[in-house]
């Protein structure tokens, strides 16, 4: 059946986004903020609503619903610190939301799905632009992904410096060499590690910035080759901005008659290329400045404290940042906080333990 992959998610991401507006709501101060959020909650109900029409129009059981732990963390920052810290989140759930339902619409040949995906997509769109507007944003916030991709270099940044250099001081102490060597070779790792993710950073995405041009080549091939399937998609994208079906189809054939308007209309809405992306010396520079912050992290007690009050704290130290970096990557995996944090500190620990007992073993090796 058409969509099946996917309509699981979709039915629990509606649920879950229900929730943490409706969370968002009970602890907002601001009358007009909490008045936004009690409505975007109804119209997330009203999603759910479709959801289980298609569901049983389908002779589909409903799946078994439960709270994304992602969720339940959200809601407990917004009660803890207020809904600001919340509100760039929820604004790329949003867009993520807007892009996922559009690439349902396009896709699907079943009817009943493509007119909900449409209609949540255009619903969507609208949340977005409330809640920029709410945040003193501009413009359709789904198309700015540029803040979302570096801080994903911070956090992959970091859990790779954190993780090797840790591994480092661990094989090191284990040889059972002079204190000072530790330091060493603790600053010498992390300084490596940095220039490697930077540079490593720099190629990744100077190799995306190279594939996106080579997609938009390919569109434009699409265009010339293809008009009547490109119209369609048009089509779809703007009747999923809230057009009528007639109107978004005028729209679309008015675009293709402007070749250069409609490429940059399809590299931005079917691609999701923007120019605020493609910056390689940046995303390095990112990458290795927080490659080398979490790298230094286990070096820093040796600095401070005494050789063995230094191992005790730095592995204190590191297994704690292990499990929060963890934790914050489930930001962008959609995991739940806990595995995704047990499972950092899991590697972290074992890398520690394996590194530590080669450099015991190297030091009783004649």
């Amino acid at each position: 059946m058409d969509g099946d992959a996917s309509w699981d998610e979709h039915y629990a991401d509606e649920r879950d986004a229900a929730f943490l507006y409706r969370a968002l709501a009970a602890v907002e101060a601001d009358p007009e903020r909490r008045q936004l959020f009690e409505k975007l909650a109804d119209v997330e109900d009203r999603h759910v609503g479709r959801w289980e029409e298609l569901f049983r129009e389908n002779g589909r059981a409903l799946p078994a619903y439960k709270t994304a732990w992602r969720s339940r963390l959200f809601a407990w920052v917004a009660r803890r610190f207020g809904t600001g810290l919340i509100l760039p989140l929820m604004l790329a759930e949003e867009g993520r939301e807007v892009q996922a339902y559009l690439g349902l619409a396009r896709h699907s040949s079943n009817k009943q799905t493509h007119a909900a995906a449409v209609e949540i997509a255009a619903d969507s769109a609208v949340h977005a632009r409330e809640l920029s507007s709410v945040m003193g944003r501009e413009g359709e916030p789904w198309h700015v992904g540029g803040a979302g991709g570096y801080l994903r270099s911070v956090v992959y940044g970091f859990n790779d410096g954190l993780t090797a250099n840790f591994g480092l001081v661990a094989g090191v102490v284990g040889a059972d060499v002079a204190p000072h060597i530790v330091i060493i070779s603790g600053v010498a790792g992390a300084i490596a590690d940095a220039l490697s993710m930077g540079s490593s950073g720099y190629l990744a995405a100077k190799s995306e910035a190279e594939m996106q041009a080579h997609q938009i080549d390919m569109e434009r091939h699409e265009m010339r080759l293809m008009p009547d399937l490109e119209e369609d998609e048009l089509a779809v994208i703007y009747e999923a901005k809230g057009l009528a079906p007639e109107r978004a189809r005028e729209t679309a054939q008015a675009m293709m008659r402007e070749p250069a308007q409609a490429l940059d209309a399809m590299v931005r809405e079917e691609l999701n290329i923007h120019p605020a992306e493609l910056a390689p010396l940046k995303d390095g520079l990112v990458t290795g400045t927080a490659t080398a912050v979490g790298a230094f992290i286990p070096i820093v007690p040796f600095f401070v404290m005494d050789h063995w009050p230094a191992v005790w704290t730095s592995l204190t130290i590191s297994m704690l940042a292990h499990f929060a970096i963890g934790a914050a990557r489930s930001l962008f995996t959609g995991r739940g906080v806990w595995p995704s944090g047990r499972d950092m500190f899991i590697v972290g620990f074992g890398v520690a333990a394996v590194a530590y007992a080669i450099g015991e073993l190297v030091t009783r090796m004649p």
